[in-house]
């Protein structure tokens, strides 16, 4: 071999080592923490290095010590402080989450008066005419427990259209100005799958409409360009508030394809996002969703297409979800399914075989079932795959139907906090034996399903503190009742924050990339300022964040407010 070899590969493997050298020098790097990584091969750390976009390891602070240049990497010190990886929200609307920022927000309101007063106000700052909308109101907190009518609006609303949406979203209050704009009357009839609630003395409409029946609504449509950029304020409210509580990925209902493009090129894109369509037979609305699967690629995973998602019921909380026997507080029915089993199986048939991830809603039990069996049928016909098909809420299941989920690979798609919420009134309207199936998330687990956990913002608040404190203590905001509602049902912390990142990043196939803080995924970590895993149930939602990091960059510090 002639000098000029030797000193060739001598040179070569000097550039080698060096440019190894610096790859394994850390951008940034969190010490003296205490790390939950999610990872079952190293559940536990000290210190984590970050390089660029990625995790470059996770161990002790010797460790990452060793990866550590004083001169160029950016040391946070945690200070004993716990960091996991970010939370990803399986199930959330993100322009309707933004949209409540900028409209009445009625959550947790228990005083009639005080709708009026926001209503009156919102009036009052807006044009004759104008259309006044808002949400978040729960009749099973007013007084009474008794749903609201257009009479406690219409004094403080004469001149102004306004739509209340209650909190799940599944039913509105409207005031007279709509019903006369929109000519709904005691005549109108009901259309299939909703409910115009009308007086039983007069006959005439209360101002209450339920599932679809809030489609009757003539509200002036805003040009696409007016509706696009309405959205896309929202969305960038939605955005901020995400990050400020550790939301690092969403699976965003639905669309709005081109806003999040936008916005990641215009480099305002601050979490990950799935964005899901809607359940269709339309050759050309598939086509289009296919050209947007092929779209939303090559952009370091910021935003990716997900599943198709359709209606297979309404809600527990507006008395529409669909179940095998009568509501206990309403004997007359059992619910309002959305469409008959064989129109259900021909969607998610054709949907399966053209290769789409579908996501059904389904809160009753018989919608439960319903979705498993056109699920069962799609495999029958097309052939099992890794489709990772889900459930969205899961809330009411039968027992024969546990094994099911597991057996056909269905994800139960759920949000803890509704359990929470919906403790006030679930045995009122389930009976006690149904409820031993509601909100099971053990059982789920026990019998091998995969879960996914979200909020469904803004029908609950975005923050994960909540669903975590939902998880494992299963009592309502004021720690009710004292043991937790079926505590059998009840969860491990570590298992709740694993349904919460690595269970929702299994969910849209992204298990691989992040969900867990480990060696070459994605470094998306949050930084709390409590250990979850020592403070009781109920300091759980005072927990803030610390830090938000997504892609290895500090989106969010509360250091910095």
């Amino acid at each position: 071999m002639s000098k000029a070899h030797i000193l060739a590969i001598i040179i070569t493997l000097f550039f080698t080592v060096t440019s190894c050298g610096e790859k394994m020098t850390a951008d940034l790097a969190l010490i003296n923490g205490k790390i939950v990584t999610v990872d079952k091969n190293n559940p536990a750390a000290e210190a984590v290095a970050i390089k660029g976009d990625k995790i470059l390891a996770a161990g002790s602070n010797n460790e990452i010590k060793k990866l550590i240049d004083i001169q160029t990497t950016k040391i946070i010190d945690l200070k004993g402080k716990m960091a996991v990886p970010g939370f990803i929200d399986a199930h959330i609307h993100l322009v309707g989450a933004g949209q409540e920022l900028l409209q009445i927000q009625l959550r947790y309101v228990s005083d009639i008066s005080e709708i009026q007063r926001r209503v009156k106000e919102k009036v009052a700052e807006s044009k004759s005419g104008e259309w006044i909308l808002g949400g978040g109101w729960d009749h099973e907190i007013l007084p009474g427990k008794k749903w609201p009518t257009k009479e406690i609006i219409d004094p403080v609303s004469p001149d102004n259209p306004v739509v209340l949406n209650r909190i799940d979203g599944h039913s509105c209050l409207v005031n007279s100005v709509v019903l006369k704009l929109s000519q709904i009357t005691k005549n109108t009839p009901n259309p299939p799958g909703g409910l115009i609630v009308k007086d039983p003395v007069s006959g005439e409409p209360t101002g209450i409409l339920k599932e679809t029946a809030k489609g009757l609504i003539k509200q002036r449509k805003l040009s696409k360009n007016e509706q696009y950029e309405y959205d896309k304020i929202a969305v960038k409210s939605a955005l901020k508030e995400a990050v400020r509580y550790g939301v690092t990925g969403i699976h965003h209902l639905n669309e709005n394809f081109e806003i999040f493009q936008e916005l990641l090129k215009n480099g305002e894109l601050t979490l990950r996002v799935t964005a899901n369509g809607h359940m269709t037979k339309n050759p050309e609305k598939l086509k289009e969703y296919k050209q947007w699967k092929n779209i939303l690629t090559n952009n370091s995973h910021m935003l990716k297409f997900g599943y198709l998602k359709g209606f297979v019921d309404g809600t527990l909380g507006s008395g529409t979800c669909a179940l095998f026997e009568s509501f206990s507080d309403n004997p007359a029915t059992k619910g309002l399914p959305r469409m008959s089993q064989e129109k259900l199986n021909e969607y998610v048939i054709l949907m399966d075989k053209e290769g789409f991830q579908i996501g059904l809603h389904a809160i009753g039990t018989k919608a439960n079932n319903m979705a498993l069996n056109a699920y069962k049928e799609a495999a029958k016909i097309n052939g099992l795959r890794d489709s990772r098909h889900r459930i969205e809420h899961a809330q009411v299941i039968i027992p024969g139907d546990f094994q099911r989920f597991a057996r056909l690979g269905v994800i139960a798609s759920m949000q803890p906090v509704h359990c929470t919420s919906d403790i006030i009134f679930a045995e009122k309207r389930l009976g006690k034996k149904r409820c031993e199936g509601a909100y099971a998330w053990k059982s789920l687990l026990n019998a091998g399903v995969r879960i996914a956990f979200g909020t469904d913002c803004p029908v609950e608040p975005i923050n994960p503190m909540e669903g975590l404190y939902a998880s494992v203590s299963r009592k309502t905001r004021s720690g009710e009742p004292k043991g937790g509602w079926y505590p059998e049902e009840r969860l491990s912390m570590e298992k709740a924050l694993e349904l919460y990142t690595l269970g929702s990043a299994y969910a849209s196939f992204d298990e691989k990339i992040v969900g867990s803080i480990e060696k070459g995924k994605f470094a998306d970590i949050v930084v709390l300022s409590q250990d979850l895993f020592k403070i009781p149930d109920d300091k759980i939602m005072q927990t803030k964040v610390v830090y938000t990091i997504v892609g290895g960059k500090i989106i969010y510090s509360s250091i910095a407010e």
